[in-house]
């Protein structure tokens, strides 16, 4: 029974073993190409969906403006008045979430095609590049909400 318990114990430690240095496992140039290809494709589809949701919330907004400003030209009071800045501003403001979500799922993209290419190295080389292509999307992401909040902020 003991020593089936250390055997246990061994093939635990040795298939652990195997599964973390498959983990830092220098990709050959062909499976890294692959997987930075599959990368740049998945990035740029979740772009093309961020800016098409975006597109879709900012043509619904100017229409809340149009119908805004029609009601007004209809019946032009002071709170039809107030409705049309209201829109405004709501359409400055979805203008502004909407780069912002296209700006992170760039940001995002970049990413993932950086860390696909990081597989091509080992040891300290693959932590290096992996800590740059943090350091890049933390950056792009601060300035993607630096500039949402500068639009927003300039709107009131």
């Amino acid at each position: 029974m003991n020593l089936n318990a250390n055997l246990k114990t061994l093939f635990f430690v040795a298939a652990a073993g195997l599964a973390l240095a498959g983990c830092n496992r220098q990709e050959s140039a062909a499976e890294v190409q692959r997987d930075t290809t599959k990368a740049q494709a998945e990035g740029q589809s979740k772009v093309a969906d961020a800016a098409a949701s975006g597109e879709k919330d900012v043509a619904d907004a100017r229409k809340d403006v149009a119908d805004a400003k029609q009601d007004y030209a209809n019946k032009p009071t002071s709170g039809n008045a107030k409705d049309v800045d209201t829109q405004s501003r709501d359409l400055s403001k979805t203008k502004a979430d909407s780069e912002y979500d296209v700006a992170v799922a760039q940001a995002q993209a970049d990413y993932k095609v950086a860390v696909e290419k990081c597989a091509g190295r080992t040891g300290s080389a693959r932590d290096r590049c992996k800590k740059d292509a943090e350091r890049s999307l933390d950056q792009q992401k601060a300035q993607a909400e630096q500039s949402r909040d500068a639009a927003k902020n300039a709107v009131g």
